[in-house]
């Protein structure tokens, strides 16, 4: 007589938590200032200010933006936040910096909207390997939000997974 195999994986109470399912669809965009400054190296208001005032904004419609500077010159903070006023408007959300900076930016706010109530008392793997651009600080992000409320943290694989918390 065969032995009936018993998932019992699917039986318990662990809880997958996949970063990649909160990934959030949409063009992600580098918006590069260098070419707005005089010789790439100097900010002049006069200009910059007319460069921004003919700026076509609507392209960047429901885009993620990363506004950078590749350029070695010293922006004015009051530079980087008038581009913000202008595409504020426009795009789903805006960073300055490195588009990893801006992926990290987009998980802060998806994250610091999980409710960690409902991992209250539960095992809960967070899992990796992801397809899509998932920054390595959402994964701290998600353990730190989840700590309060977790039975446990694993990482990886049901089959496979490191152990990070117990409480």
């Amino acid at each position: 007589m065969a032995e009936q195999i018993i998932n019992r994986v699917a039986n318990s109470k662990l809880v997958t938590i996949d970063l990649e399912d909160y990934y959030p669809k949409g063009t992600r965009v580098v918006l590069d200032i260098k070419d707005w400054l005089f010789q790439e190296l100097v900010l002049k208001e006069k200009d910059f200010r007319e460069y921004v005032k003919n700026h076509d904004w609507s392209q960047y419609q429901n885009q993620y933006v990363a506004i950078t500077c590749s350029a070695d010159a010293i922006i004015p903070d009051w530079a980087f936040m008038l581009l913000v006023v202008n595409l504020e408007p426009f795009v789903e959300k805006c960073h300055i910096g490195s588009l990893e900076g801006l992926e990290t930016t987009i998980y802060h706010d998806i994250i610091s909207a999980i409710d960690g109530t409902k991992y209250q008392d539960k095992p809960v793997i967070i899992k990796g390997c992801s397809n899509k651009p998932v920054p390595i600080n959402a994964y701290t992000m998600i353990t730190n939000k989840l700590k309060p409320y977790a039975k446990s943290i694993m990482y990886g694989e049901a089959c496979s997974f490191v152990p990070l918390f117990k409480r």
